[in-house]
């Protein structure tokens, strides 16, 4: 990966100035880099790493990880299902994976009950879905690479004997 995108994942505020001090590269070759990385869809979109409890999104809010089986069509594979399927609303991420399940989604709704809802009349309701299997989120540690909620740091405690 290129050390700009690198770096852009990191933090990305950093400025096409501090980029080119970092990289060694003229703050022009930076910018243009950056602009064709835009466009040509490299970089997709830039985001902030919120804490859901600090904001108080975790309030009101269920998001569960759902893992799908389905059976491929022919000639067209996975791809067209799970196009059918990330476009609902509830779909926060969808993932092709190996293994016991074909699909993994991220989903985000407003209760317990709307989860449920969402996996009986869409989810399960797909002519090539076959099977799912969903675990509800309960907190969040850590987050693309971020840290949300810092370990406590306990004393260990004395072993006798």
């Amino acid at each position: 990966m290129d050390e700009i995108l690198k770096l852009l994942v990191d933090d990305a505020r950093t400025t096409p100035a501090q980029l080119a001090i970092l990289t060694g590269r003229p703050e022009a070759d930076v910018r243009a880099a950056i602009a064709g990385y835009e466009h040509d869809g490299t970089i997709v979109k830039y985001r902030a790493v919120l804490n859901p409890e600090k904001t108080g999104e975790a309030n009101g809010v269920v998001r569960a990880w759902i893992e799908v089986s389905i059976t491929p069509q022919r000639g067209q594979g996975f791809d067209a299902i799970a196009a059918r399927i990330y476009q609902f609303k509830e779909v926060q991420s969808c993932y092709l994976l190996s293994g016991g399940y074909d699909l993994l989604l991220l989903v985000e709704c407003g209760s317990l009950r709307e989860v449920g809802a969402f996996v009986a009349e869409k989810l399960a309701a797909q002519e090539n879905v076959t099977r799912t299997a969903t675990h509800f989120l309960l907190k969040v540690y850590k987050e693309h690479g971020d840290v949300l909620q810092p370990a406590e740091t306990m004393p260990r405690l004395p072993i006798s004997m």
